[in-house]
């Protein structure tokens, strides 16, 4: 299985981006979400983490908001993940625009959102979301299906329609703060475009080329 890559324009060059790499993701981002009608899920990503033992795991989840302060996530606490960030703020996020023949990837530590911030967000989520939020018990072993649904049942009965749902205290967001961000853009005979933001104690960010 064999594919050329063919980039817009001459490709992803030094002299093209601009000096902070959420103005570059922001350019990518929205390219990728006007091209919808081929690539599904644009704020899709993986995330990975290492638990204290360093053994890796990988899941994707949407993310929620992003600016120069990072990447914003919403999930369990009590998930997976968020037991591996407890133990290892480290993480890993890819954004994988097959498509689109990109690819971002960022590396950097994370620490929880602001409870503000996640009510805000919680509340802007569907009802049946919230409901959700509440009824599973991430990453823990179930009986069955029925288990969940009975859970999901019983929250629909405890919160009718109209009623405020409160937001889950095991439940929040959070931010991933980039120590580097690489834009990698395919290019023909696998000649990629690899260009990789890295910050400087200074507060500036590096821009280097990594062969393919």
């Amino acid at each position: 299985m064999r594919a050329q890559y063919r980039p817009p324009g001459e490709g992803l060059l030094e002299e093209d981006v601009p000096a902070r790499p959420m103005e570059l993701f922001e350019l990518w981002f929205n390219e990728a979400t006007r091209a919808r009608g081929v690539l599904y899920e644009p704020n899709a990503m993986v995330v990975s983490t290492a638990d204290a033992a360093g053994r890796p795991s990988s899941r994707t989840v949407l993310l929620k908001a992003y600016d120069d302060r990072g990447f914003v996530f919403y999930t369990n606490y009590g998930s997976r993940k968020a037991r591996d960030l407890a133990a290892n703020h480290e993480i890993a996020l890819l954004f994988p625009w097959h498509p689109m023949a990109r690819q971002v990837i960022v590396s950097g530590t994370v620490a929880h959102t602001s409870r503000e911030e996640t009510a805000a967000y919680f509340r802007s989520r569907p009802r049946g979301s919230q409901l959700g939020a509440w009824a599973s018990a991430q990453s823990q072993i179930l009986t069955s299906r029925a288990e969940l649904d009975t859970a999901y049942a019983e929250l629909t009965e405890r919160y009718p329609e109209g009623e405020n749902i409160p937001v889950p205290d095991h439940w929040g967001g959070f931010r991933v703060t980039p120590r580097t961000v690489e834009f990698w853009q395919g290019r023909e005979n696998r000649l990629h475009d690899r260009l990789r933001y890295v910050h400087e104690p200074s507060g500036a960010w590096r821009v280097e080329r990594l062969g393919p």
